[in-house]
Parts: structure tokens; sequence; C-alpha cells
């Protein structure tokens, strides 16, 4: 940008763009085409040709994902409709996969809300943790909160490795240990994983907004400083993956998308947490991180690709999900270094974004494309993984951050 009034006017057209897409298509899609009117709650799946699929079981990430972008589109936009249908997920949660006896959630209900799966991944466990607590954060229902609180001394209690510090992946429903992962093949016999620790961290992250108890702070603190000791690569950039439970590292994968996902996360913790030592490494870490993604995982459209190894890119085609992250992920490095190459960079990946994974046509996003641009199929737009969270969320901040950018450029230039 030339000067301070053509950035501003480039932002605020980039801001309505993404409130438009937040609004319109998003939020719009899952109220209008999710519901289920015959099982209650909302349904488990939904084709590439836009069908809902009978009898799709019902996945505990996408309730409770759900119930995070409608409890986070109430507390921005005061939409009385979003609240409905954040009240419809919360009701249907606690109902169909709070395990009343041994506490904790079920994995997975089937299509007409009884227990499926029900180990207790701790995957899901921060899920439900990081949607109580904003469903408290916006709607002010001490229930919900109490939820929240007792799933984390769950996981403190049950999941917390009191010997190497961090998080086991999963237990059966009484919990004790199990084997059972849900990311990645289990081939690996991990203990711990990446993308667990970073969703923990995230979950109490929101937590502490809402309860700023001593002895979570204690936790989140612990959690992040091992996150940057052991998940994060100082030297490359790039999250580690697996691990086993004295934090050897079990794989030398690459996954672009939760690297810049991951970037801002970790800056987020250390903000709430407001500990400037623990801030100042972990906002270096978060532009290290963007900028191995800037230089390493950004096609020439702007695309975020998938995964990559030591002999290079692995899986070229790109998901929904890294685009979205990559959108903040970028903006977070701008606004922590004032370089205007991650601002581009964000700015490209929204493009990106707006010319091949959003379905201008039916609505929502499309799972993936190749690297020629081209939707795939097979996914559908809803599953157990395909939820309104990544790409609500990207807008809910990019709306704060913007408009964070946009005030803060006006008292520097009055």
């Amino acid at each position: 940008m030339t000067n301070n009034t053509e950035l501003s006017t480039w932002l605020e057209a980039w801001r309505h763009d993404i409130h438009d897409e937040l609004t319109n298509n998003i939020l719009a899609y899952w109220t209008n085409h999710t519901i289920d009117h015959v099982n209650g709650g909302f349904v488990g799946a939904i084709n590439d040709a836009n069908e809902i699929v009978p009898g799709a079981d019902k996945s505990l990430v996408l309730n409770t994902r759900i119930l995070w972008t409608f409890s986070t589109a109430y507390r921005l936009l005061k939409d009385e409709s979003h609240l409905r249908i954040a009240d419809r997920a919360y009701d249907y949660i606690v109902e169909h996969f709070v395990d009343a006896e041994h506490g904790g959630l079920y994995w997975m209900a089937d299509a007409l809300g009884a227990p499926a799966q029900t180990q207790k991944i701790v995957y899901g466990q921060a899920f439900s943790v990081y949607a109580f607590s904003e469903y408290y954060r916006a709607a002010g229902k001490q229930e919900a909160l109490d939820h929240a609180i007792r799933l984390y001394e769950l996981l403190e209690s049950h999941s917390y490795d009191k010997e190497n510090g961090g998080y086991f992946e999963s237990h059966t429903r009484d919990w004790l240990p199990n084997s059972i992962s849900e990311l990645s093949s289990n081939t690996l016999r991990e203990s711990k994983s990446m993308n667990t620790h970073l969703h923990v961290l995230e979950a109490y992250t929101n937590l502490y907004r809402a309860w700023p108890s001593e002895k979570l702070r204690q936790s989140q603190s612990e959690l992040l400083a091992k996150t940057l000791q052991h998940i994060v690569d100082q030297e490359s950039g790039h999250f580690k993956l697996f691990f086993d439970e004295r934090w050897n590292s079990l794989s030398g994968h690459i996954s672009y998308g939760h690297d810049i996902e991951g970037s801002w996360l970790i800056a987020e913790a250390a903000e709430v947490l407001g500990e400037p030592e623990l801030a100042a490494i972990a906002n270096a870490s978060a532009i290290r991180m963007a900028e191995a993604v800037l230089l390493e995982g950004v096609d020439a459209d702007g695309g975020i690709l998938n995964e990559a190894d030591a002999s290079g890119i692995i899986d070229s085609n790109k998901d929904w999900w890294p685009q979205a992250e990559a959108v903040v992920g970028f903006f977070n490095a701008y606004e922590l270094t004032g370089d205007s190459r991650y601002l581009d960079a964000a700015r490209a990946s929204w493009g990106f974004t707006d010319r091949f994974i959003i379905d201008h046509k039916d609505g929502e996003w499309h799972w993936s494309v190749t690297r020629e641009g081209v939707p795939t199929t097979g996914k559908g737009k809803v599953n157990a993984w395909k939820c309104p969270y990544h790409n609500s969320r990207a807008c809910f901040e990019m709306l704060e951050r913007i408009e964070r950018t946009l005030a803060h450029s006006a008292a520097v230039h009055e």
C-alpha cells in the first residue's frame, strides 16, 4: 500500500467482504441446511450434492464446533437467531454427549442420539471446553462454565502426564488409558500429538478468559512452555506432529495448515496469560512459523499446500481449513512485525479462498481442491470433521483484527 489512506480503504473493503461471507454464506448455510428436524440437534453429514446423508453418526467435534461458532456469532454480532442455534447445540450436547456416570463427553453419537463411541478422546474434550466456555461468554449460562471447569479438572486428573508434562491422547469411557487414536493411523502408537496439545491450549485460553483461576493459569503456562519446548521445532519453524510419552518425535511430516494455525494460537495464548517473558518467546516462535509457511507452503496462486516431508511436497491438495488459518496466521504475523509481506500473504490466502474454496453456487466451502483448483469429491459439505469452525473463526478474527488495525492507524495519524 502506498499510503495510510489507501491501506485503510483497502482494509474497509476487505472487512465488508469478510462480513458478507460470514453472515450470508457460512452462518446462513449452517442455519438453513444442517438442523435435524427429525432426530434433534444437527445432521451428521451432508454430501457433495448438498443432500443429507441418512443415518449418519453425529460427532462430538462437529457439535461442539457448531456450539462454539454460533456462540461467538451471537457474542460479536448480537443476532438472536445465532443464539437460538447455540442454545440448540448446547442442549443437544448436554443431553446426548455428556456422560453423566463417568464425566466427560462421548466421541460419537448415532443418528438417534445414543452413544456410538464412548471413549474419551482428549481432542474432543478440548473442543468441549472451548465450546462450553464460549457459550458462557456469549449467553452467560453458569451451567456451561461449570461443565467446562469440570472437564478441565478431569483432564488434569486423568490425561495430564505428571512425569513428562503434556496430555495423553485417549481414554476409555471410565478414563482408563487406551491406545485408540483418532488423529493418526495409529501405526505410530503415539502417546501424544501436536494436534491434541494445540487444541487443549486453545481451549484453556478461552476458559481462562471466562475463569481466570490460578490453577488454570499454571496449567496453561506449563502447556505453552511445553509446546514451545517440544512441539515447535525452533530451527525449522515447523510443528513436530507425533510423540512418545517422553516427547521423542515419531514423524517427520510437515502440516503447513497446522503450522500457520498454531502460530497465531500460540501468540494468543501468551497474550491472554499476560506473562511478558513467555509472550516474547511465543511471539518470536509465531513469526518464525509464519515465515516458514510463507517460504515453503504457499503456492503461486496464494493457496496453502497440505503437507510435506524431507523429500518435498507429499500432498499438494489444498484443504479448506489451512486457507482459513493462513488468513489469520499471516495477518497476526503482520500485526507482530509490521512486515507488509505477511499482509500481502493474508490477502492472497483470502483471494485464493474466494476463487477456489468458497462454494458460491451451493454455499459453504469445498472440502479441498487440487493444485489445479478443481474441487475434490467424496467428503461432502458436512461430516464428523467438516464443521463451521475454521472458516467462521477466520472471519471473526479478521473482523476484530482489521477493526483494531484501522483504529490504531487512525490514532497514529490524527
